[in-house]
């Protein structure tokens, strides 16, 4: 069974910084992955950052470019999403999700095949 369990999250000041982990089971990460999303209330899910197993490479949505950096520990079956200079901005649930892969061609957010419990971040001005 594909779980993924986001943690991490909480109220930090404007400036401030936090790091989310995504802890998963039930599949093999080298085959996937794993995105960051978050969703601000009233609003939809947005694509924040990405990992490709295969290649490592990563992906990031405009918003966080330069803030935000993703990485991932495979010998704990852990993602990481560091967030600094945190602005209300970024105030959302932010959740992992597992995909086939990052981006479809146009570079759009690949839509997971499976979501993650999100973490509650609040970003305090």
């Amino acid at each position: 069974e594909v779980q993924l369990q986001a943690s991490g999250g909480g109220l930090v000041p404007t400036g401030g910084s936090l790091r989310l982990s995504c802890a998963y089971s039930g599949f093999s990460f080298d085959d996937y992955a794993i995105g960051w999303f978050r969703q601000a209330p009233g609003k939809g899910r947005k694509g924040v950052s990405c990992i490709n197993a295969n290649d490592g490479s990563t992906v990031y949505g405009d918003p966080v470019k330069g803030r935000f950096s993703i990485s991932s520990d495979n010998a704990k079956n852990t993602v990481y999403l560091q967030m600094n200079s945190l602005g209300p901005e970024d105030t959302a649930v932010y959740y992992c999700a597992v995909a086939r892969r990052c981006t479809y061609p146009n570079g759009r957010f690949y839509y997971p095949d499976h979501w993650g419990q999100g973490t509650q971040v609040t970003v305090s001005s």
